[in-house]
């Protein structure tokens, strides 16, 4: 059999030729058997009309083998020279025929090396589109992140506005001069708080 992988032929038939080939010779090999099983199935049928002969069924199988050892050795070299005909007349793409899926090619013909750098022009492409996905992905992270603290933010204003009308209700008019009063007080009571601790721990040790 050919070694010629033939893959073009592959492409237009849908099979190799190979493939083709071997299927030929495994269906006539077959053939040829059922043809030897048929004949030696006669010669015996005729042998029994004949009692006197010393032929035996064993020796008939014997000389049916042989005579198809000498068929599949002639079937052979003729299947050779038929193979090498067919693969080269028949199921050979002759190197100057483009088959029209592939006429693009020859509309524009690109060299390995253009080739390569198209290839490394989509590698880069496809690099930059993953760095983009992910640069996009974590903005979207950021911005639903920005939208929970916004919603809090919301929250502590809504608070602050519930602050103010509970000051002015209790006569109050100023919310800022109030929230100015308060840490200014809270502060107070920290540094007296701070003194009365220092104080208790100096007594401590006095003790």
């Amino acid at each position: 059999m050919s070694v010629n992988p033939m893959a073009y032929e592959a492409q237009f038939f849908g099979f190799t030729p190979q493939t083709c080939m071997l299927r030929v010779y495994i269906a006539f090999q077959d053939y040829l058997f059922e043809m030897m099983l048929v004949v030696e199935s006669v010669i015996l049928k005729k042998l029994d009309g004949f009692p006197d002969c010393k032929i035996s069924p064993f020796q008939i199988r014997k000389s049916t083998e042989k005579f198809l050892l000498f068929m599949k050795e002639h079937f052979d070299k003729l299947f050779s020279k038929m193979e090498e005909v067919l693969l080269q007349l028949v199921l050979n793409i002759p190197k100057n025929v483009l088959l029209p899926e592939d006429k693009v090619h020859e509309q524009y013909p690109y060299s390995k090396e253009q080739f390569q750098v198209l290839q490394d022009e989509i590698n880069q492409l496809q690099q930059q589109y993953r760095a983009e996905a992910s640069a996009g992905q974590a903005l979207r992270a950021e911005l639903e992140e920005q939208k929970a603290v916004r919603a809090e933010l919301e929250k502590i204003l809504q608070w602050f506005d519930g602050l103010e009308n509970i000051c002015r209700e209790h006569g109050t008019g100023n919310f800022k001069e109030s929230f100015a009063f308060l840490t200014q007080s809270s502060k107070k009571l920290q540094d007296v708080l701070k003194d009365v601790e220092e104080k208790s721990k100096k007594i401590k040790k006095h003790d």
